[in-house]
């Protein structure tokens, strides 16, 4: 009997995602050219490379610092967004700025820079809980000038405080990366409350996307319902990182796949139930055919 293969519907691009690619593909049809993207519009290297050939050009902050001035020439910010000073470089440079930072991310940014206002002159802090160098978090931490603690589990938080960087005697406003383990962050915030001298003064922002948070409860279901699990993104995926991470802590059968070249037929067996889904950076069109190759197998 055939491999038995379902594609997990809730998988791939979020609407953040969904609008940037959307963007870029619109600009570049219409310029028959070439248009400059601030970092990898999406973390997945097969997407990338059919951009690319399309006329999507890859550039880094470094690569705009050293830029020489430009005409006519557009310039696309992702969905991560990215701080005041990159909109300035970009402005003085003469780029033609097309935004396609992420709604919620647009909000938590203007969340981050309410609440900064609001502790700093009581010297309060801003926490905000994400991996260290993410395009989101120095976006985030950029809104204040590198004022916010940044920290990615609970052992972080805990010598941050022990070596006075925290002070858990005023106010503290924590806030999530919007792609972040709803899970994770539960733990940390009962983590930091629990050593807070007053709970009060402690304020727990939710700002981690719903279309994620839904996504790992829906994602659970899936990983347990199949007896092996192809999970499809790309290696410099946070999203992608922490979803295989729930899969293969529920189903042990979890392989973790950039392209169909990854696939080994010796990880199925006869009658299996195949499961293919993938991260907020996954593209529909991989997922499908990562599914097919599968099927055939």
């Amino acid at each position: 009997m055939a491999l038995k293969v379902d594609l997990d519907r809730n998988s791939g691009f979020c609407g953040g995602v969904i609008r940037a690619i959307g963007s870029a593909e619109r600009i570049l049809d219409m310029s028959q050219g070439h248009l400059f993207s601030l970092g990898a519009i999406v973390h997945n290297e097969e997407e990338l490379d059919r951009l690319g050939k399309k006329g999507l050009v890859t550039i880094d902050n470094e690569d705009l610092e050293v830029m020489a001035p430009v005409s006519g020439e557009s310039l696309l910010i992702r969905a991560h967004g990215e701080p005041p000073k990159t909109y300035e470089t970009a402005r003085r440079l003469g780029f033609n700025i097309v935004d396609c930072t992420c709604p919620v991310v647009l909000q938590l940014q203007d969340s981050i820079r309410e609440a900064h206002s609001r502790v700093s002159p009581l010297g309060g802090s801003v926490v905000i809980f994400g991996k260290i160098g993410h395009a989101e978090v120095l976006g985030l931490v950029g809104q204040v000038d590198g004022d916010a603690l940044v920290v990615e589990d609970c052992p972080m938080l805990e010598e941050m405080i022990a070596d006075g960087r925290l002070r858990t005697d005023r106010a503290v406003e924590l806030f999530s990366q919007t792609t972040k383990s709803p899970s994770e962050y539960e733990n940390l915030c009962a983590c930091l409350e629990s050593h807070m001298s007053d709970p009060a003064l402690l304020n727990v922002n939710h700002t981690i996307c719903s279309q994620v948070a839904t996504r790992h409860e829906k994602l659970s279901n899936f990983a347990l319902s199949h007896d092996v699990i192809v999970f499809v993104s790309g290696k410099s995926s946070s999203n992608g990182k922490v979803l295989c991470e729930l899969c293969k802590s529920l189903n042990i059968r979890t392989y973790h796949i950039g392209s169909i070249a990854d696939i080994k037929k010796e990880w199925f067996r006869p009658e299996d139930r195949v499961g293919v889904c993938g991260a907020t950076s996954t593209p529909k069109w991989l997922l499908e055919k990562v599914a097919a190759y599968v099927a055939d197998l």
